[in-house]
């Protein structure tokens, strides 16, 4: 059932472009700017894509971006959907599936995430070294008739080490203050209480979002090269002496907007040979 829909899927993105995207950005909220720098660009509403799960949340347009960015040709989602939208794991990860099939072999991922490690300030950039699944759901379950090496998914460096360390070099020589972390995830769409930051604090988490994760299983299985971005666009609830609301999200994410397309312009340029 899946491949028939994926099938349909893809038979309609090549009917709406002539050239195959080498690298895929999920661009997370707030930052869907950087969709707007791709040139020579084709805009595909996720709502007209056959199957297609569509985002619910404001501030994620639902809406493919495919171009050119810096002499590499792009696919930026602008706005993703989450599992606190009522999607299953496994749904979540539908565009990364459709991705794979149009043999897209990298992946930049994005996201606004809470602080958790108390040195980290809002606006911060954090580059994701390793992640925590307190999502406790997982996209590849149900995938029973896979050979075992694609159902046994190693997690080994799902963050690609050689990216990690090229965007490193890169931040450091655009002088962009950049930190570097681990990442969990809940479903959401509620913040973590401040129990629930200490506990994943002890835990090793830096940084905490309702996304990203499953996106990472689902393009690791795919053998797709990942590189993770983190915007710190809030700290975690007990950190600071103040309420969290989606508004706020939004306000950090576009104050640092130009800093983030700055970053990833670089990256693009330069990615090919890492």
């Amino acid at each position: 059932m899946e491949q028939q829909q994926l099938t349909e899927s893809i038979q309609f993105i090549k009917q709406q472009v002539d050239k195959i995207p080498e690298i895929a950005i999920i661009l997370g909220s707030g930052l869907g700017a950087l969709a707007d720098e791709l040139e020579n660009s084709t805009i595909i509403n996720c709502a007209d894509i056959p199957n297609y799960p569509v985002s619910t949340v404001p501030d994620h347009a639902g809406i493919w971006v495919l171009g050119e960015l810096n002499g590499a040709r792009i696919l930026a989602l602008k706005g993703r959907v989450h599992t606190y939208e009522g999607y299953s794991a496994r749904r979540v990860t539908y565009s990364i599936k459709l991705m794979a099939k149009l043999g897209i072999s990298r992946l930049i991922i994005t996201n606004a995430a809470g602080g958790i490690n108390k040195n980290f300030n809002t606006g911060d950039l954090m580059i994701i070294t390793d992640h925590i699944n307190l999502m406790f759901a997982n996209p590849l379950i149900g995938d029973n008739d896979l050979p075992a090496n694609q159902r046994f998914v190693d997690l080994y460096e799902a963050y690609d080490k050689k990216y990690i360390e090229g965007a490193l070099k890169i931040a450091n020589d655009l002088d962009i203050p950049i930190k570097t972390g681990v990442l969990s995830t809940a479903k959401g769409p509620t913040y973590e209480t401040a129990a629930e930051i200490g506990m994943s604090r002890i835990l090793g988490a830096d940084a905490a979002t309702m996304s990203t994760v499953p996106e990472v299983i689902a393009a690791k299985q795919k053998n797709i090269r990942i590189l993770g971005i983190s915007c710190i666009t809030n700290m975690g609830t007990g950190i600071l002496d103040q309420k969290l609301n989606h508004r706020e999200v939004q306000k950090t994410a576009n104050r640092i907007k130009n800093q983030f397309i700055h970053l990833i312009k670089e990256i693009i340029k330069n990615i090919e040979n890492w």
